[in-house]
């Protein structure tokens, strides 16, 4: 057995019962330190990653991402999961040949989006959506992995924020082989409800980017797992702009006080 099949045993395991947090560094450093947090599983952020290239989230390159799941798989011994935006394809066929390029990088999981990044269509028309779901699902069964594909529905995060077309897509996704379900930007416990329910037994992510949900309430709505996105890297951006930006416009440092001995943290590995 592979140290990749270890991981997508382990990330498997963490689906069938409970709930756990699955953080989302955006480097190798900040993924190191989510381990020795304790947390069991990581998943990678478009977004914090592309930040740190001086660029907007949905910017990047397939290669890029290749390379980043690479160096963040292979930083730490957790579970992987992918944030593998749109699958860097329009057309099904090309949406699996490059889920096959990510299974090969060390991740337990990946994630496939239905949103177009057209301002006047946001999202894919439905029988496409699913037939790139289904593609992916393919792709992942050829190659052997195992990994968990995730379905998503970006219906809140562009703009168009019905449920009943949520739930009908994420419904959708599973059928055509999505092992986990999510629509990130659901913020109110009666949407985490309706949509546990709707694609129940299957499992459901939960994205958690405000404080309106505790992970004991998820967990007793159903839901399996959570993330944060791009939020922690957000915080991360928080503190170091506002210090940078008193020393730009006030010649003062306040902010250079209470701060975490970083090298005390890595030196325990």
């Amino acid at each position: 057995m592979t140290v990749q099949d270890d991981r997508v045993d382990s990330f498997r395991r963490l689906h069938g019962a409970g709930c756990f947090v699955m953080p989302n560094p955006w480097d190798a450093g900040s993924a190191v330190a989510l381990e020795l947090l304790g947390f069991k599983a990581l998943a990678t952020t478009s977004a914090g990653y592309a930040w740190t290239l001086g660029r907007a989230d949905n910017q990047l390159r397939l290669g890029q991402v290749l390379e980043h799941l690479r160096t963040v798989s292979g930083a730490v011994k957790l579970p992987v999961n992918a944030d593998f935006e749109g699958g860097f394809a329009d057309e099904p066929e090309q949406v699996g040949a490059n889920v096959k390029l990510a299974a090969a990088t060390g991740i337990a999981g990946l994630s496939i989006e239905d949103s177009t990044g057209d301002a006047a269509e946001p999202l894919y028309e439905l029988d496409l959506a699913v037939e790139r779901i289904r593609s992916a699902r393919r792709a992942i069964d050829e190659s052997g992995t195992g990994i968990i594909l995730t379905g998503r529905s970006e219906g809140f995060v562009v703009g168009r924020p019905d449920l009943g077309e949520t739930i009908r897509r994420l419904q959708a996704y599973a059928e055509a082989g999505a092992d986990c379900l999510y629509a990130p930007r659901i913020g109110t416990v009666e949407e985490v409800s309706a949509i546990v329910a709707a694609v129940s037994p299957k499992p459901v992510n939960l994205l958690v980017n405000a404080p309106f949900i505790t992970l004991p309430v998820a967990a007793s709505l159903g839901v399996r797992r959570i993330s944060v996105g791009g939020t922690l890297a957000r915080t991360a951006w928080a503190g170091f702009l506002t210090a940078a930006q008193e020393i730009a416009d006030e010649g003062t440092f306040s902010r250079f006080q209470e701060l975490p001995d970083v090298d005390a943290r890595f030196r325990t590995r």
